[in-house]
């Protein structure tokens, strides 16, 4: 903790607050809330831990934002971004290739699921969604279906903050200051089973029911119309929305039946959040597509990237260029540090320990059940959200004011003072939501687990 004596780290801890509140525009943050209130620093990372300015840790339940997959303070991840970076800092993927790109494409390529061999990359998550809209319709014009535009997605889901992608998410708040969007996107109901409108009783015909609404959706919209379908394994806004059994093989079914695309969107739930390197695998599906970044480098440099079937790549092999790109797509340096990364996954079994304890990670947080503020706990693998209710019996949520009260009021300040970082989120219904280092075992677990049970025992006291 801050030393009230250290007045020369005082003094810098004030000149940092100022210059944030004058010259940094923090993303998805309230600027009035950083007006008065100190703004949380995060100034040193080891393994799973985080410090602030004052000295303080937290544990870093959400991987900074579902990104660091192995922890902080990697060497072998800052040691391959300074080998390549001493070897080659820079060049683009325009026209020239090099061997980081080439050999990262290659080990992607045998872990993605079918015969998704081809991989395009870009420098975030909601680029490489931005990409896969645009294979999917200059696919459809080089194959005679020019009229194939039109993308299904489900209510609430967030699929990127770019123009596209931002058309294709399903959380209204988010995209109404920016409309209009790119026509043709489409909703289909979620898979939140705790709040299902039909078959609260039978999940699997639930999931029957949210598969289905999705090839209603195609017939309203004419299958003609329709290019693809965007959805992530586990939904993450909302509070973690796991598939109900049997749900993307009827997707897939229909896609086929429909001759739209299934891209699996997989920004957060690829490289083992869900125990696996991809989600498609931990759920048996076929995607066209799949769009990832995030724990592709577990943080350390941005990268994202686009895997694409044989069968999309086919029109482009024979002559047509396909006309996007991105200049830092590809780095070098990110590069050669989500090849490190994928070497740590292979030599530590990361995926292995993640469905070796994900069980009890499920247990732990079940445990919760017990308090009257906890509706639902929801998830897969490392990657849970917990719904809060006023009501368990009844499920009552709360409104517009009580949950800005309940998460902005109280939460978000008491879950980071308790020493646990992690996301009370209102896109739906309240939930806290989790997603620590895959490199956690039980005694996290009942750290996260401990520090929730205080928080939230009190917040009860505070409605």
């Amino acid at each position: 903790m801050t030393d009230p004596n250290d007045t020369a780290g005082l003094a810098d801890n004030v000149a940092l607050q100022d210059a944030a509140r004058r010259h940094l525009w923090m993303h998805f943050t309230r600027q009035s809330d950083t007006s008065t209130a100190e703004i949380p620093m995060i100034v040193r990372g080891e393994g799973v831990w985080v410090w602030d300015q004052h000295g303080k840790r937290y544990l870093d339940g959400l991987s900074g934002l579902f990104t660091s997959q192995l922890g902080h303070g990697r060497t072998e991840l800052v040691q391959a971004a300074a080998e390549q970076a001493q070897k080659l800092a820079y060049f683009p993927v325009w026209s020239y290739a090099h061997p980081t790109a080439v050999d990262l494409a290659e080990q992607i390529a045998a872990r993605t699921p079918g015969d998704l061999n081809r991989v395009f990359f870009t420098t975030g998550g909601s680029e490489a969604v931005e990409s896969a809209i645009k294979v999917a319709r200059q696919y459809f014009k080089l194959i005679g279906q020019p009229e194939r535009y039109k993308t299904i997605s489900r209510t609430i889901a967030y699929h990127g903050s770019t123009m596209g992608a931002l058309a294709v998410t399903g959380y209204n708040d988010i995209r109404i200051p920016f409309e209009p969007l790119m026509p043709g996107a489409v909703r289909v109901p979620n898979t939140n089973f705790y709040r299902a409108p039909y078959f609260a009783d039978d999940e699997e015909a639930f999931g029957r029911w949210a598969a289905d609404a999705i090839e209603q959706a195609i017939l309203i919209e004419d299958p003609s119309t329709v290019a693809a379908v965007f959805l992530e394994p586990v939904q993450n806004a909302g509070g973690c929305f796991p598939p109900p059994p049997g749900y993307f093989a009827r997707v897939r079914e229909i896609c086929d039946r429909y001759g739209v695309l299934l891209v699996s969107d997989e920004v957060i739930c690829a490289w083992g959040r869900l125990g696996h390197f991809f989600g498609a695998e931990r759920f048996g599906y076929q995607p066209d597509m799949i769009t990832m970044a995030k724990g592709l480098t577990s943080g350390y440099s941005p990268l994202g990237a686009l895997a694409v079937s044989d069968r999309l790549i086919e029109p482009f092999l024979a002559g047509s260029t396909f006309l996007h790109g991105l200049t830092f797509a590809g780095h070098p340096v990110s590069a050669a540090v989500a090849l490190a990364n994928i070497d740590v996954f292979e030599k530590e079994g990361i995926l292995e320990h993640v469905r070796a304890n994900e069980a009890e990670f499920k247990a732990q947080l079940d445990s919760l059940r017990d308090l009257p503020i906890v509706g639902d706990v929801r998830g897969a693998g490392y990657f849970y959200g917990i719904e809060m209710v006023k009501d368990k019996d009844t499920k009552e949520t709360f409104d517009d004011d009580e949950a800005e009260r309940l998460l902005r009021g109280f939460l978000s300040g008491a879950l980071y003072e308790s020493g646990l970082i992690c996301r009370a989120d209102d896109r739906g219904d309240p939930v806290i939501q989790l997603a620590p280092p895959l490199t956690c075992g039980p005694e996290e677990f009942a750290y996260i687990t401990e520090r929730l049970r205080i928080v939230l025992t009190e917040a009860w006291k505070h409605l």
